[in-house]
């Protein structure tokens, strides 16, 4: 079912600049976590923690993300107010970043961890499906840019953070502290902007089933056939696996290069750049292509070559060539995620975008919670190379349910 155009769409899909501020927000919510992976070889240092403690630690955010996705997803599609919703979000994310800087208990830093845990989950399920209505017939296109605001957070974070304690000489609470200016003033940029944008007249505006607001009541009625739906389940269950890759990975190699190979944080910084720039290239790409070509053909490629580069990482070890392996990581891993929140907009009714976002990241928070602790728990019995090893067969597993997935239903509205 296509909606019909209002004016009001009509510049947004032409100045696009709606997608530019989204995305610069996005950015930031992925600055905060992406400075905290890179710091974690220094916060485990000076608070004496194990792999298994440090991967708790992200192991508690995604718990906490498990837990609150879905009824964040109820509440955006029953809120109108979208950019009071990403400015909370990005609020949200960065006051428990700053109370970490202050803290010395290890408790603190995992009551911390599962309140941004919280406050992260506003943000996706507003964002995605308010862009997937604005801009419906370049949706790949629009996920990727989106999704590419993440890569830029995740990649220059580490390279400002390892730059600050290595050439700067201030410590990593000095870093936290910092933090949370930048994602303040852009929570009072999103929350004018889009509240200029939501004021204007509505009367050109034309209304429709499916872009209509609904009520509480609506929302959970229509959460009976949101989980009926097969494309969605194949979806989540294949993104449970690759979100586990992914946080696992994003543990994994920051802690491998400072404390197996020896780099100091700077280069750290800079391998971890290297594998969100590729991923920052590899997402425009993905979502164009898909599309033209289809969600579930780039998909399954990208995992692909996701499975085989992990497997070439375990061979390589500390080998010069490992860096270079990763690049070529960022570039796979990173081209799925847009596609696959494209797919699920495809597949769902547009006005409970909220909730079948929100039911995805709720349920890939199971892989994101599983993927560092069983990481950190495989590297001190075996070896950080053992938990690449384990990353790769993860995502083989994704792409298995991908293959296997059913055809493509009808989203019939509420």
């Amino acid at each position: 079912m296509s909606a019909i155009a209002s004016p009001t769409e009509s510049r947004a899909e032409k100045s696009f600049f709606e997608v530019w501020i989204i995305t610069i927000g996005h950015a930031l919510t992925h600055w905060y976590p992406a400075t905290f992976y890179v710091l974690l070889p220094l916060i485990g240092l000076e608070l004496g923690l194990s792999n298994t403690e440090i991967g708790l630690i992200v192991s508690a955010q995604a718990a906490a993300g498990a837990i609150s996705n879905l009824p964040g997803g109820i509440l955006v599609d029953s809120i109108g107010r979208k950019g009071l919703l990403m400015a909370t979000s990005l609020f949200w994310i960065g006051v428990p970043y700053f109370l970490m800087g202050l803290s010395h208990s290890y408790w603190v830093l995992l009551v911390c961890a599962m309140l941004i845990g919280i406050g992260n989950n506003l943000w996706h399920p507003t964002a995605i499906p308010w862009l997937g209505r604005r801009f419906p017939e370049r949706k790949g296109l629009v996920m990727a840019w989106h999704g590419m605001g993440g890569n830029v957070g995740d990649a220059l974070a580490p390279l400002v953070a390892g730059g600050l304690i290595t050439w700067f000489a201030i410590s990593w609470r000095e870093v936290m502290l910092i933090n949370i200016v930048p994602g303040v003033v852009m929570a009072v940029a999103i929350l004018w902007y889009l509240g200029k944008l939501t004021a204007e007249p509505k009367k050109n505006i034309a209304a429709s089933a499916d872009t209509k607001q609904l009520t509480s009541g609506e929302v959970m009625r229509g959460l009976g056939q949101l989980f009926r739906n097969k494309v969605l389940i194949f979806l989540c269950m294949s993104s449970v696996f690759r979100s586990m890759t992914q946080s696992g990975l994003m543990v994994a190699l920051p802690l491998y290069l400072g404390k197996d190979l020896g780099y100091n944080t700077a280069w750290v910084g800079v391998s971890m750049f290297i594998l969100q720039a590729a991923g920052f290239c590899a997402a425009p790409v993905a979502g164009h292509m898909s599309d033209k070509m289809g969600r579930r053909t780039v998909m399954m490629s990208s995992m692909i070559m996701t499975g085989i580069v992990l497997v070439m990482m375990a061979f390589a070890g500390g080998s010069p060539i490992f860096v270079a392996f990763v690049a070529a990581l960022g570039f796979f891993l990173f081209a799925i995620r847009p596609v696959l929140q494209a797919w699920l907009l495809d597949a769902t009714p547009k006005n409970l975008g909220g909730s079948a976002i929100g039911t995805m990241f709720a349920i890939q928070a199971i892989g994101s919670l599983i993927g560092p602790l069983v990481c950190g728990v495989i590297a001190d019995r075996y070896g950080w190379l053992a938990a690449f090893w384990f990353l790769a067969v993860t995502i083989i597993i994704a792409n298995m349910l991908v293959f296997f997935m059913p055809q493509q239903e009808q989203a019939a509205q509420p």
